[in-house]
C-alpha cells in the first residue's frame, strides 16, 4: 500500500472530522471565485458606467479575501496535524520515517485542496448567474444576465488556490519534525495547570476597553483629546486598548470570574458543573488568543457590514435631504423652459405632483462671525423669501413653516454635522449688495433644504420685505421645481431633459443622485456580505476545530464519568454549557465592540443605524447559533464514542 492510498483511505475513514474544514474551503473557493468572475462579466460592464471602479473594487476585495482565506487554511491546519498526533506516533513506532509520514500528511492536504477547487470552481460557475443578477438588483439595475463562465476567472483561482494549498501541505510536512516520538503518545496526557492571575489584572482590562470606547464615543470635531493626539494616532490607540484589553479580558477577568462561581458551592457541587466549570478554567488562558481574534474580526465584520447596510437602507431618505424635489433646473431662456415642461408633461410614465416656480437671488457675503473654520469667510448664498419657503414645505409634505421680520433669516443646511458645521442661530452675515449690503441675524437653523442642493448654493430665507429690496439690486435667477410619481424609476425622463438642458441650467434629480447611492451602497453591501460570510464562516471553523481537539483529549474523562454512573444526558448538558461560555464570550464581546463603533458612525454621519444594524447582528447570531449547536453535537458524538 503506498503512502498515496493511505493518505486517500485516511481521508475517507476521517472524513466527519474534515468535513467542516473541507466545506469552508469550499466556500471560500466559491467566494473568491465569485468576486474574481464578478470582475471580468461583460454585464456588469455594460450596466454600469462606473464598471473600472467596480472591477478595482473588487480586485482589491479579492486580495483581501485571499490573505484571510490563506491565514484560515494554515491556522486549520495546523490544529488537525497537532490533533493527529498520537496517529503520527503509531506510524512512527511502526517503523515510518519522519519524512514518509510528513509525504503522507502533504498529500492527504494536497488532495483535500485539490478537491476542494474543483469543487468550489464548479459551483461558483453554476452559481455565477444568480450572483450577477443578485449585484445588479442591490445596486438597481434590470440587465438581463447571459450565463458565462470566465476563463480568466478560472485560472486566476486555480493560481491563487493551489499555492496555498501547496503552501499549507508543506506547513504540515514541516511540523511533524517538531515533535518527538514521546510527545507525540502523551499528547492528550499533557499536564494542566491552574491559570494564575489577579484582580488588578483583571480590572486592567475592564479600564483599558473603557479607554477605547470613551475615546470612540468623543465627538472628536471638539474633544481637546483627539485634538492633542491628533486624528491619525487617536484611532490607532482605541484600535490597541481594545484589542489588548479584549485579550486581558480572556485571559484575566474570565478567570478571575470563574474562580469565584466556584466558590459558590451549591451551583459548583451540583451535578457534573464541577467537571465544565474545571475544565473551562483551566484552558481559557490557553484560548484567550483565538477568542481574542475572533472577537475582533466578529466586531470587524459586524462593523463594516452594518455601515454598508446602512447606507443602502438610508439612501432613499438620504438622498431625499438633498433633492427635496424630484426635478429642478435654472430657467435659461423661456423656449427650453418650455420645451422641458412639455417633455415632462406628457410623459406617461410619471405623473406631475406639482410644478413651482421660485425666484431666488445669488449673492456673495462676508461669513467672518459664523466661525467656520472648515470654509472661507467669502461664501455665496443662495436666497429664497419666507413666502416661497412656506409654499415649497407645503408642496413637499412638510408641517412646518416660517415667520421672519425685517432682517431675520433661516439657514437652511440638509448636510448639517455637529462640530463641523457653523452654529448658525445668532451670528450675523454681511450681504454684498450694491448699495453697501444687508447684514442678516439668523434667527433659527433648519436641517433640510427645499432646493436641490446640486442646482443652488448653501440656501438661506429671508424676510418678504428683505427679499423684495434686494431684489432690486440684483438680478434674480428662475428656478423650476418638480415634483413627480416615481422619481426614483425617471431613468428615460432625466437622460431626455439632460439632452434638452444646457450644463448652466444646473440641472438636478432625485433619480440620479439615488442611482449613484444605490450602485455605491449596494455594491459595498455586496462586497461586505459576502466577505462577512467568510470571516464568520472561518471564525466558526476555529472555535470548532479547537473544541474537537479538545473532545478528543476528553474522551477518557468521560469514560471514567460513566463507570461512575453520569448518564448522558447530564454529559450534553455539561457540553453544551462548556461550548456555549467558549462561543458567547467572543459574540458579546464582539456585538459590544460593533455597537461602540456604530455609536460613534452615526454621531458622524447623523444617521440612525439601529434597524439595519439590528438585522445585520440577527442574521450573524442566527449562523453563529448554527455553528454551536453543530460544535455542541460533534464534541458529544466524540466523548460518547
Amino acid at each position: 500500500m503506498t503512502l498515496f492510498s493511505i493518505a486517500r483511505k485516511n481521508i475517507r475513514n476521517n472524513f466527519t472530522n474534515y468535513f467542516l474544514y473541507f466545506a469552508s474551503m469550499i466556500f471560500s473557493i466559491i467566494i473568491y471565485f465569485t468576486f474574481v468572475s464578478l470582475k471580468y462579466d461583460h454585464t456588469i460592464q455594460s450596466a454600469s458606467d462606473a464598471s473600472p471602479k467596480i472591477s478595482s473594487v473588487f480586485s482589491g476585495a479579492a486580495i483581501v479575501l485571499m490573505i484571510f482565506v490563506a491565514i484560515f487554511i494554515w491556522y486549520s491546519n495546523s490544529f488537525f496535524t497537532r490533533k493527529r498526533k498520537k496517529e503520527v506516533g503509531l506510524y512512527s513506532l511502526l517503523g515510518l520515517r519522519k519524512k514518509q509520514i510528513g509525504r503522507m500528511l502533504f498529500y492527504e492536504n494536497f488532495i483535500m485542496g485539490i478537491l476542494a477547487l474543483i469543487i468550489g470552481i464548479a459551483l461558483g460557475s453554476l452559481l455565477s448567474k444568480f450572483f450577477v443578477s443578485l449585484l445588479m438588483k442591490v445596486m438597481g439595475y434590470d440587465a438581463i444576465v447571459n450565463f458565462s463562465v470566465s476563463s480568466e476567472a478560472i485560472i486566476n483561482t486555480i493560481i491563487i488556490f493551489s499555492i496555498i494549498t501547496l503552501i499549507t501541505s508543506f506547513q504540515g510536512y514541516r511540523l511533524i519534525y517538531r515533535f518527538k516520538l514521546i510527545e507525540l503518545f502523551h499528547a492528550d496526557q499533557e499536564s494542566e495547570q491552574e491559570p494564575k492571575t489577579s484582580f488588578i489584572i483583571a480590572l486592567l482590562s475592564v479600564v483599558l476597553i473603557g479607554i477605547g470606547y470613551w475615546l470612540a464615543l468623543q465627538n472628536f470635531m471638539e474633544s481637546m483629546i483627539w485634538k492633542s493626539l491628533g486624528f491619525m494616532l487617536t484611532p490607532l490607540i482605541i484600535l490597541i486598548t481594545v484589542i489588548l484589553g479584549t485579550y486581558v479580558l480572556f485571559s484575566a477577568l474570565t478567570v478571575t470570574l470563574l474562580k469565584i462561581s466556584r466558590k459558590n458551592k451549591n451551583s459548583y457541587w451540583k451535578g457534573i458543573n464541577l467537571i465544565g466549570t474545571s475544565q473551562l478554567l483551566y484552558r481559557i488562558k490557553g484560548n484567550a488568543r483565538t477568542l481574542t481574534i475572533i472577537a475582533v474580526l466578529s466586531a470587524t465584520t459586524l462593523t463594516a457590514v452594518g455601515t454598508a447596510y446602512s447606507l443602502y437602507y438610508n439612501n432613499r431618505s438620504t438622498v431625499e435631504k438633498v433633492n427635496p424635489n424630484s426635478m429642478m433646473f435654472m430657467a435659461t431662456g423661456s423656449s427650453l423652459t418650455k420645451q422641458a415642461e412639455d417633455i415632462i408633461s406628457h410623459n406617461q410614465n410619471h405623473k406631475v405632483i406639482y410644478h413651482n416656480t421660485i425666484t431666488v437671488i445669488q449673492m456673495d457675503a462676508d461669513a467672518t462671525n459664523l466661525n467656520n473654520a472648515y470654509a472661507s469667510t467669502e461664501q455665496t448664498y443662495t436666497l429664497i423669501s419666507n413666502r416661497d419657503f412656506n409654499q415649497l414645505v407645503k408642496l413637499q409634505g412638510r408641517d412646518d413653516v416660517l415667520s421672519l421680520n425685517a432682517n431675520e433669516a433661516a439657514a437652511l443646511d440638509p448636510v448639517y454635522m455637529e462640530g463641523m458645521s457653523p452654529k448658525y442661530v445668532g451670528a450675523t452675515i454681511l450681504l454684498k449688495a450694491n448699495s453697501g449690503g444687508e447684514n442678516i441675524t439668523f434667527k433659527d437653523l433648519k436641517k433640510y433644504s427645499v432646493l436641490n442642493l446640486h442646482t443652488v448654493y448653501s440656501t438661506v430665507v429671508i424676510s418678504d420685505e428683505l427679499f423684495a429690496r434686494l431684489e432690486k439690486e440684483t438680478s434674480p435667477v428662475s428656478l423650476e421645481a418638480y415634483g413627480i410619481t416615481h422619481e426614483d424609476k425617471a431613468k428615460q425622463l432625466t437622460k431626455e431633459l439632460q439632452a434638452v438642458l444646457p450644463n448652466k441650467a444646473a440641472f438636478s434629480s432625485f433619480y440620479m443622485d439615488f442611482t449613484a447611492g444605490l450602485e455605491s451602497s449596494g455594491l459595498m453591501i455586496f462586497m461586505g456580505g459576502f466577505l462577512g460570510l467568510v470571516f464568520l464562516a472561518a471564525t466558526g471553523s476555529i472555535i470548532y476545530f479547537k473544541q474537537l481537539t479538545e473532545a478528543n483529549s476528553d474522551k477518557g474523562r468521560y469514560q471514567i464519568l460513566y463507570k461512575i454512573g453520569v448518564n448522558k444526558k447530564e454529559v450534553r448538558k455539561s457540553i453544551a454549557k462548556q461550548v456555549l461560555f467558549i462561543f458567547a464570550l467572543p459574540l458579546l464581546a464582539g456585538i459590544v465592540h460593533c455597537a461602540v463603533a456604530l455609536t460613534a458612525l452615526s454621531k458622524l454621519l447623523q444617521t440612525n443605524l439601529v434597524i439595519p444594524v439590528v438585522i445585520c447582528m440577527g442574521v450573524y447570531l442566527c449562523m453563529y447559533i448554527f455553528y454551536y449547536f453543530l460544535t455542541v453535537n460533534a464534541y458529544y458524538k466524540i466523548v460518547t464514542k
